[in-house]
Protein backbone atom coordinates (compact mmCIF):
# COMPACT_ATOMS: atom_id res chain seq x y z
CA UNK A 1 0.00 0.00 0.00
CA UNK A 2 1.55 3.50 -1.00
CA UNK A 3 2.09 6.47 2.18
CA UNK A 4 -0.17 9.10 1.85
CA UNK A 5 1.65 12.16 0.91
CA UNK A 6 3.04 13.90 3.76
CA UNK A 7 -0.25 17.29 4.05
CA UNK A 8 1.76 20.57 3.31
CA UNK A 9 2.63 22.69 6.51
CA UNK A 10 0.01 25.58 7.42
CA UNK A 11 0.65 28.57 9.20
CA UNK A 12 -0.67 27.39 12.45
CA UNK A 13 1.86 24.33 12.15
CA UNK A 14 4.50 27.51 11.85
CA UNK A 15 3.04 29.67 14.67
CA UNK A 16 3.59 26.63 16.93
CA UNK A 17 7.08 26.16 16.72
CA UNK A 18 9.11 27.21 19.88
CA UNK A 19 10.12 30.98 20.35
CA UNK A 20 13.55 29.63 20.31
CA UNK A 21 13.90 28.64 16.97
CA UNK A 22 13.20 29.73 13.20
CA UNK A 23 10.50 28.41 10.98
CA UNK A 24 10.01 28.42 7.37
CA UNK A 25 7.57 27.14 4.95
CA UNK A 26 9.66 26.12 2.39
CA UNK A 27 7.77 24.23 -0.47
CA UNK A 28 5.35 22.69 1.98
CA UNK A 29 7.71 21.94 4.60
CA UNK A 30 7.85 23.10 7.48
CA UNK A 31 11.51 23.93 8.26
CA UNK A 32 13.02 24.95 11.52
CA UNK A 33 16.65 25.86 12.48
CA UNK A 34 18.36 27.20 15.24
CA UNK A 35 18.74 30.67 16.43
CA UNK A 36 21.94 32.38 14.51
CA UNK A 37 25.44 31.88 15.90
CA UNK A 38 27.04 35.31 17.18
CA UNK A 39 29.48 34.84 14.30
CA UNK A 40 26.38 34.85 12.26
CA UNK A 41 24.47 38.00 14.09
CA UNK A 42 27.48 40.25 14.25
CA UNK A 43 27.77 39.49 10.36
CA UNK A 44 24.48 40.30 9.65
CA UNK A 45 23.71 43.52 11.69
CA UNK A 46 27.30 45.23 10.58
CA UNK A 47 26.16 44.43 6.47
CA UNK A 48 23.17 46.01 7.97
CA UNK A 49 24.27 49.18 9.68
CA UNK A 50 26.78 49.66 6.54
CA UNK A 51 24.14 49.33 4.24
CA UNK A 52 21.40 51.50 6.27
CA UNK A 53 23.40 54.39 6.82
CA UNK A 54 24.31 55.25 2.92
CA UNK A 55 20.99 53.82 1.29
CA UNK A 56 18.06 54.42 4.03
CA UNK A 57 19.61 57.36 5.69
CA UNK A 58 21.45 58.87 3.03
CA UNK A 59 24.64 59.40 5.54
CA UNK A 60 27.33 58.86 2.74
CA UNK A 61 25.04 57.78 0.06
CA UNK A 62 22.01 58.27 -1.94
CA UNK A 63 18.80 56.87 0.20
CA UNK A 64 15.86 55.35 -0.96
CA UNK A 65 15.96 52.30 0.54
CA UNK A 66 13.77 50.34 3.59
CA UNK A 67 15.76 47.65 5.13
CA UNK A 68 14.59 44.88 7.92
CA UNK A 69 16.37 42.03 9.75
CA UNK A 70 14.84 38.46 9.62
CA UNK A 71 10.92 39.84 8.17
CA UNK A 72 8.50 37.18 7.87
CA UNK A 73 8.19 37.34 3.76
CA UNK A 74 4.75 35.20 2.20
CA UNK A 75 5.55 33.80 -1.24
CA UNK A 76 2.28 32.37 -2.11
CA UNK A 77 2.36 29.26 -0.03
CA UNK A 78 5.93 29.97 0.93
CA UNK A 79 6.89 31.58 4.47
CA UNK A 80 10.57 32.68 4.50
CA UNK A 81 12.63 34.78 6.77
CA UNK A 82 16.01 35.82 5.44
CA UNK A 83 18.87 37.44 7.46
CA UNK A 84 18.11 40.69 5.86
CA UNK A 85 15.67 42.20 3.02
CA UNK A 86 15.40 46.03 1.46
CA UNK A 87 13.09 47.57 -0.66
CA UNK A 88 13.58 50.39 -2.66
CA UNK A 89 10.70 53.03 -1.28
CA UNK A 90 8.70 53.69 -4.04
CA UNK A 91 7.95 49.71 -3.83
CA UNK A 92 7.49 49.55 -0.05
CA UNK A 93 5.87 53.11 0.56
CA UNK A 94 4.37 52.10 4.34
CA UNK A 95 4.22 49.39 6.44
CA UNK A 96 1.72 46.49 6.72
CA UNK A 97 0.04 45.97 10.02
CA UNK A 98 0.49 42.01 10.13
CA UNK A 99 3.10 40.45 11.18
CA UNK A 100 4.33 39.45 7.43
CA UNK A 101 5.16 41.34 3.98
CA UNK A 102 3.63 40.28 0.77
CA UNK A 103 5.85 42.54 -1.04
CA UNK A 104 9.15 41.22 -2.99
CA UNK A 105 11.97 42.81 -1.43
CA UNK A 106 14.63 44.26 -4.22
CA UNK A 107 17.55 42.89 -2.61
CA UNK A 108 17.67 39.85 -0.28
CA UNK A 109 20.75 38.65 2.27
CA UNK A 110 21.02 35.35 3.55
CA UNK A 111 23.91 34.57 6.27
CA UNK A 112 25.19 31.14 5.26
CA UNK A 113 25.39 28.63 9.04
CA UNK A 114 25.84 25.09 8.48
CA UNK A 115 21.90 24.66 9.50
CA UNK A 116 20.41 26.98 6.93
CA UNK A 117 22.78 26.80 3.60
CA UNK A 118 21.22 23.54 1.85
CA UNK A 119 17.77 25.98 1.85
CA UNK A 120 19.69 29.22 1.57
CA UNK A 121 21.70 27.91 -1.76
CA UNK A 122 18.33 25.78 -3.25
CA UNK A 123 14.90 26.20 -2.05
CA UNK A 124 15.35 29.59 -1.02
CA UNK A 125 17.29 31.04 -3.49
CA UNK A 126 14.97 29.27 -5.88
CA UNK A 127 11.47 31.02 -4.16
CA UNK A 128 12.89 34.54 -3.85
CA UNK A 129 14.07 33.94 -8.06
CA UNK A 130 10.30 33.14 -8.39
CA UNK A 131 9.27 36.11 -6.18
CA UNK A 132 11.58 38.50 -8.52
CA UNK A 133 13.64 39.84 -5.95
CA UNK A 134 16.38 41.10 -8.32
CA UNK A 135 19.68 40.58 -6.04
CA UNK A 136 20.81 38.05 -3.46
CA UNK A 137 23.98 38.17 -1.49
CA UNK A 138 24.97 35.04 0.75
CA UNK A 139 27.65 35.75 3.13
CA UNK A 140 29.77 33.02 4.77
CA UNK A 141 31.20 34.81 8.04
CA UNK A 142 33.31 31.64 8.51
CA UNK A 143 34.90 31.39 5.61
CA UNK A 144 35.34 35.23 5.30
CA UNK A 145 33.05 35.93 1.59
CA UNK A 146 29.84 37.32 0.16
CA UNK A 147 28.81 36.24 -3.20
CA UNK A 148 26.54 38.71 -4.91
CA UNK A 149 24.20 37.48 -7.48
CA UNK A 150 21.60 39.20 -9.73
CA UNK A 151 18.11 38.13 -11.41
CA UNK A 152 18.36 38.16 -14.98
CA UNK A 153 15.71 36.34 -17.52
CA UNK A 154 15.13 34.34 -14.37
CA UNK A 155 18.22 32.84 -13.58
CA UNK A 156 20.63 33.91 -10.44
CA UNK A 157 24.06 35.39 -12.11
CA UNK A 158 26.78 35.82 -10.02
CA UNK A 159 28.05 38.82 -10.62
CA UNK A 160 30.94 39.05 -8.14
CA UNK A 161 32.61 37.40 -4.79
CA UNK A 162 34.48 39.31 -2.02
CA UNK A 163 36.10 38.18 0.45
CA UNK A 164 38.54 38.87 3.45
CA UNK A 165 38.49 43.03 4.05
CA UNK A 166 38.13 43.64 0.35
CA UNK A 167 36.37 46.58 -0.85
CA UNK A 168 32.66 45.90 -1.19
CA UNK A 169 31.23 47.89 -3.97
CA UNK A 170 28.37 45.31 -5.40
CA UNK A 171 24.84 47.08 -7.24
CA UNK A 172 22.67 48.17 -5.83
CA UNK A 173 24.62 49.13 -3.36
CA UNK A 174 27.83 50.19 -5.09
CA UNK A 175 27.61 54.29 -4.16
CA UNK A 176 28.76 53.49 -0.51
CA UNK A 177 31.40 51.15 -0.55
CA UNK A 178 32.43 49.52 3.15
CA UNK A 179 35.12 47.40 4.00
CA UNK A 180 33.93 43.52 3.99
CA UNK A 181 36.50 43.10 6.71
CA UNK A 182 33.57 44.86 9.33
CA UNK A 183 31.73 42.04 9.47
CA UNK A 184 34.27 39.74 10.90
CA UNK A 185 35.20 42.26 13.97
CA UNK A 186 36.99 39.51 15.93
CA UNK A 187 38.46 37.78 13.39
CA UNK A 188 41.66 38.79 11.35
CA UNK A 189 40.16 39.04 7.72
CA UNK A 190 41.98 36.20 5.36
CA UNK A 191 44.35 37.72 3.09
CA UNK A 192 42.79 36.94 -0.39
CA UNK A 193 46.47 38.28 -2.12
CA UNK A 194 47.77 34.82 -0.74
CA UNK A 195 46.86 31.39 -2.29
CA UNK A 196 44.89 29.29 0.44
CA UNK A 197 46.04 26.20 1.79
Amino acid sequence: MAEAAPKPATYADLEAVPANLVAEIIQGALVTHPRPSPRHAVAANVLGSELTGGFQFGRGGPGGWIFMVEPELHFGANVVVPDIAGWKRERLSSLPDKAWIEIAPDWICEVISPSTEHYDRGAKRQIYGAADVAYLWLVNPVEQYLEAFQLVAGQWLLQTTVAGADEVKIPPFDAAPFSLGLLWPFDQPIDTSKPQT
